[in-house]
């Protein structure tokens, strides 16, 4: 077969092949441009005229929580003041400015009549964000319960031990009813991710700046 393939192909022919093969080597090989990186590592863009958030709770030993606001991280464990609890960052709508942020240990101690304090003392015009870490519920009384609920909580009257739980609010004006705001996710021995914890939770979006 060798030798009849010799035979008929001229040797113009084999050579335009020869080159034809050593030019697709040459071409430069197109590659997709990599992904822009959005503000709080979001998938999407927020448009200018908002704030982009994403709050992750607690997951596991190693999965510390995380409050992003603006490509800022407010709490975290490269920052060093996330902590078992629930962690609350109060954030100045007008600007986008972190006021304070500070954990609140709900395992070991009396801190919810603190957490209460420190909520109360959020400015009007606040945006706070709140996250759980490890346990959030044992020692979370009912009067800092009634304080959340009232901001639009709708979990926290079910918060259990361990419950993954994230929250954001606003004091003095209203969040538009499309956003994520809230979500939950219960400890259950036959579901949980990590040894004891349930999986981490995430809530995030863009806030519009123009509310107040």
């Amino acid at each position: 077969m060798g030798y009849l393939f010799a035979v008929f192909l001229t040797e113009d022919s084999m050579s335009t092949s020869i080159v034809y093969l050593q030019d697709i080597g040459k071409k430069p090989v197109l590659k997709a441009p990599a992904p822009k990186r959005q503000k709080c590592d979001h998938w999407s863009p927020c448009l200018p005229d908002s704030y982009a958030y994403r709050v992750r709770s607690g997951g596991g030993t190693g999965n510390l929580a995380k409050i992003c606001f603006e490509d800022e991280l407010i709490i975290s464990e490269e920052k060093g003041n996330v902590g078992r609890g629930i962690n609350i960052a109060i954030v100045n709508y007008k600007t986008g400015k972190v006021i304070s942020a500070k954990f609140f240990d709900m395992w070991e101690g009396e801190h919810s009549g603190e957490m209460a304090t420190f909520i109360k003392n959020a400015p009007q015009g606040s945006l706070l964000l709140m996250v759980t870490h490890d346990d959030g519920s044992t020692r979370l009384r009912s009067d800092a319960k009634t304080l959340i609920e009232a901001l639009g909580s709708k979990e926290i009257q079910n918060m259990k031990f361990r419950s993954s739980w994230a929250f954001i609010a606003a004091k003095g004006f209203k969040l538009p009813d499309d956003i994520e705001r809230e979500k939950i996710n219960h400890s259950n021995e036959d579901k949980n991710r990590y040894s004891g914890w349930p999986a981490e939770i995430v809530i995030e979006g863009c806030i519009p700046r123009n509310l107040i």
